[in-house]
């Protein structure tokens, strides 16, 4: 099977190094199988993503010599196909809608936390009311759509982390594919994307890692093949926060407006990921001992002080 890898960012702001990374090792996983490399932009936030990140990126990820195949694919241009997989989900009975806001949620939860990204487990609030209920609350607020997961355990085989499983329902409960401002979430529009594409490896941050059994169920729901998983950790400051949430030399437009070579940043994302020494290398130059096997299984530690240093700003 050819492998079909993706980058997809989301246009909220610069490229930064981090993600830079993730697009590398995306890029370097399809080339080196003779693959295919294709660009999706998740712009479904209409109130953050701007057309001027998007153009950012777009030259930022030429100058760094990372390819895409085919036409940029934006995902506000693929409601249709969102839509027709929330139809088949509800003639399944799987979806129910839900009045709650994240206040609301809160304060209902009975569990302090749910999974990393989706807030506290969604208590099942809305999940038993009556038609007259339902109407009566759609007349104040718009609802959002819910996913009923299949009890029990998703497994899945990272390839950076090995075997993983997640009781969806226990950690997450109900989950949304449906905004109440009437377009898809994170989790449907990726999978319907994905499937559509063809790809077949995603390679990402592991801050979505615990999304992974969600896209699983929702695959599975919609008779979609599973594609495979690596999540690459995350590069990290001294303080062990994320360095996507610092300012200063961290974004490749600020590098690239510099005259940084492209060939220092490359090495520099190389030698965050286990492949290489930190010299200035093209991204074509370390297509051929490619390996997601030299990849840090761990979180990376990234010494800003020399960071600066090295791009002397």
């Amino acid at each position: 099977m050819s492998v079909r890898g993706r980058f997809a960012p989301s246009p909220t702001g610069k490229l930064h190094l981090g993600n830079a990374r993730s697009a590398l090792l995306g890029w370097l996983q399809a080339r080196a199988a003779g693959g295919h490399f294709l660009l999706r932009i998740e712009d479904l936030d209409r109130a953050r993503c701007r057309p001027e990140y998007e153009a950012l990126l777009l030259r930022d990820l030429e100058y760094l010599g990372l390819d895409w195949d085919g036409e940029v694919v934006r995902q506000s241009e693929r409601g249709p196909a969102h839509e027709a997989a929330l139809e088949a989900l509800d003639r399944q009975g799987r979806l129910y809608p839900c009045f709650c806001s994240r206040a609301e949620i809160a304060r209902a939860a009975t569990a302090p936390h749910g999974a990393s990204d989706d807030g506290p487990r969604y208590p099942g609030t809305c999940r038993g009311l009556t038609a007259s209920q339902r109407a009566l609350r759609a007349s104040t607020r718009p609802p959002a759509l819910r996913f009923r997961p299949e009890p029990g355990v998703t497994r899945f085989v990272d390839l950076l982390h090995g075997p993983r499983e997640q009781d969806v329902d226990a950690a997450v409960g109900d989950f949304v594919v449906r905004r109440n401002d009437g377009v898809a979430s994170y989790q449907l529009a990726v999978v319907v994307d994905d499937a559509q594409a063809g790809v077949t490896d995603v390679l990402r941050g592991d801050d979505l890692l615990d999304s992974t059994p969600r896209q699983i169920q929702l695959l599975h729901a919609l008779g979609l093949p599973r594609p495979r998983h690596a999540h690459v950790p995350l590069l990290l400051g001294a303080d062990g926060k994320r360095l996507a949430k610092r300012e200063g030399p961290f974004a490749v437009a600020d590098l690239r407006a510099l005259g940084v070579p492209a060939e220092e940043v490359i090495g520099l994302l190389a030698a965050w990921s286990g492949l290489g020494a930190g010299d200035p290398v093209s991204a074509r130059e370390l297509v051929r001992d490619f390996s997601l096997e030299k990849i840090p299984r761990a979180p990376v530690a990234v010494d800003e002080a020399a960071l600066r240093a090295r791009f002397q700003c």
